[in-house]
């Protein structure tokens, strides 16, 4: 792998994996299209982990407020909409962990193709974009109940199928349930958190026995740019959704999905 092919990819990674676009379509079109050998597994735990780093320091006042609440109650402390949220987190997170675990042969063998991931990226952006226009959006983060837990983290075990988007169909279920837009994204990338961790520590364990040199430049280069461009397409998000609604993702999701079926079919 180059210098440039890095820089494209982490680029792709990092917009990608927070937009409800699915980062699995482009990562599979893109290096088609250009002729790129596999980045491999070093490469896609760096650009995991830059990922992380961005949602992390995006929402560190969350996080803050989250932890610390979470940690008092366990104390011995009143429950409050923080706790609340921390515990939502933790069981949505365990929940698609043993999901993941369970189906992780099953995915692999069956679904990551390129005319699967087009069909998954066509149909839920379909639901995506009906999800944002008829959706009350009336409700906030601090609302969510176990009832809207259960059905947005049994959403989030669908995007262990490739071409889903794990943010696009979290975004969906909770655009379902009545939240607002901005809360729906919110809750999505606070959910994202434990997720992307364990993606990354899942693929980490395979360096072990990965052959081969590490080109650590490269890598440490790629994870710079997968988390600034990561922090950059969140801060932008957030901003767009206050004024505009999904649509736009939903169609752009349907046309990327004719483009893998045009090209691999």
């Amino acid at each position: 792998m180059d210098w440039s092919q890095a820089f494209w990819l982490a680029l792709i990674q990092g917009v990608t994996e927070f937009l409800p676009i699915s980062s699995s379509g482009h990562l599979v079109l893109v290096p088609s299209l250009f002729g790129w050998t596999d980045q491999g597994l070093a490469f896609d735990v760096a650009v995991h982990v830059g990922t992380l780093v961005a949602v992390i320091a995006y929402f560190r006042k969350d996080i803050g407020l989250i932890l610390g609440h979470w940690l008092r109650s366990l104390a011995g402390g009143p429950a409050t909409v923080y706790s609340h949220l921390a515990w939502c987190i933790a069981f949505a997170s365990v929940w698609v962990g043993l999901a993941g675990f369970a189906l992780e042969d099953f995915v692999e063998s069956r679904l990551r193709n390129p005319v699967s991931i087009a069909a998954a990226t066509i149909l839920f952006g379909i639901l995506l974009g009906l999800a944002d226009r008829y959706g009350t959006k009336k409700r906030q983060v601090e609302s969510i109940n176990w009832k809207d837990v259960l059905f947005i983290s049994g959403a989030q075990i669908l995007a262990l199928v490739p071409g889903t988007s794990r943010s696009g169909i979290t975004i969906s279920a909770g655009l379902m349930m009545g939240l607002d837009r901005q809360a729906s994204a919110r809750f999505s990338f606070l959910l994202a958190i434990p997720v992307i961790a364990m993606a990354g520590a899942w693929q980490a364990k395979g360096l072990v026995t990965e052959p081969g040199p590490v080109n650590w430049p490269i890598l440490a280069f790629a994870t710079g740019i997968a988390a600034l461009v990561a922090m950059v397409c969140i801060h932008y998000f957030m901003r767009y959704l206050e004024k505009f609604g999904l649509v736009p993702f939903a169609l752009y999701r349907v046309v990327l999905g004719v483009i893998l079926l045009a090209v691999f079919l």
